[in-house]
């Protein structure tokens, strides 16, 4: 019986290895790769890089080989929150039950330690020799996915939006909008590499980047349901702030019961995009269920 729990242990444990030694070898300065190393290794359910491994296997393919690419979305979705919780964003103090990067060293070197995260990603995704000439192009299909759903276009356009809305009440069309940008962009590019990595064809490309769209939402629903209602000892940070911020969420617009029935419908489009898909896809499934009975 396929096990969740178990999964996300031992796929930590191997994108944990995999991103130490990823930094061992660094002439960097040191308090640079301390900075660095605080945060990507603070313990957070690294759920995009979870999601391109396991993207890979539901098609077919070895994880392994899609490895590089999720340590990469792990860099670069570290560079967003250590970004996220500064001063001139969030200014947030908590992140993930420790003090935020700019809180535990000092904000210019976490800026810095952003910055060398996200160019370190593409660093490492251009490192990959490839066998030949389809796996090259394989490669570099992902290194534009993932930069598009990271750059101005993507995410961080999803921010840009997030910071202009506060103190304005949003539709629920536009609130759609910033969070597929904001959080879903990235996420949708999780199961895209992963799917391009283990061979998939168009189809299976299609299908799980539509379940990678609907979680990707989803994730930010149950976030925003959180925040309005977590345990702040559970998820490491405080709750509230949305509001004490005048942002809208989920739950502001839509109200907490139909923000909750909203999730458990992008948690069922999601699992009829992986209708076709065999036990390989499993952990998917699983995944889908986790992101809105999670408590974190």
């Amino acid at each position: 019986m396929f096990e969740l729990k178990t999964y996300i242990k031992q796929k930590n444990q191997i994108i944990d290895a995999a991103l130490e030694r990823v930094l061992q070898g660094s002439h960097s300065s040191e308090t640079l790769v301390k900075a660095m190393k605080y945060s990507l290794m603070a313990g957070g359910k690294q759920i995009r890089p979870v999601l391109c491994l396991a993207a890979c296997e539901a098609v077919g393919g070895v994880p392994e080989d899609a490895l590089t690419a999720a340590c990469a979305l792990e860099m670069i979705h570290t560079y967003s929150l250590i970004h996220d919780d500064l001063p001139a964003m969030d200014d947030d103090e908590l992140r993930r039950g420790k003090a935020t990067c700019h809180i535990a060293f000092n904000e210019a070197t976490a800026i810095l330690a952003g910055d060398a995260l996200l160019t370190l990603a593409f660093e490492v995704l251009s490192s990959v020799p490839p066998d030949d000439g389809n796996q090259a192009v394989r490669w570099l299909k992902v290194i534009r996915l993932i930069s598009e759903a990271a750059g101005y276009q993507g995410m961080i356009q999803g921010q840009m939006l997030d910071i202009a809305s506060e103190g304005i009440k949003l539709s629920a069309d536009a609130l759609e909008t910033m969070h597929r940008l904001k959080t879903g962009a990235l996420i949708e590019a999780s199961l895209a590499s992963g799917a391009l990595l283990g061979g998939a064809d168009r189809r299976q490309t299609d299908l799980l980047s539509d379940y990678g769209r609907k979680i990707g939402l989803a994730f930010q629903v149950a976030d925003d349901i959180l925040n309005v209602e977590g345990n702040p000892a559970l998820m490491g940070k405080a709750v509230g702030t949305d509001r004490q911020r005048e942002k809208s969420t989920y739950p502001s617009v839509l109200g907490i019961q139909a923000a909750r029935e909203f999730s458990k419908k992008l948690v069922r489009e999601a699992l009829q995009a992986l209708e076709t898909f065999d036990k390989n896809a499993d952990p998917l499934r699983g995944i889908a269920r986790y992101i809105i009975e999670r408590k974190r």
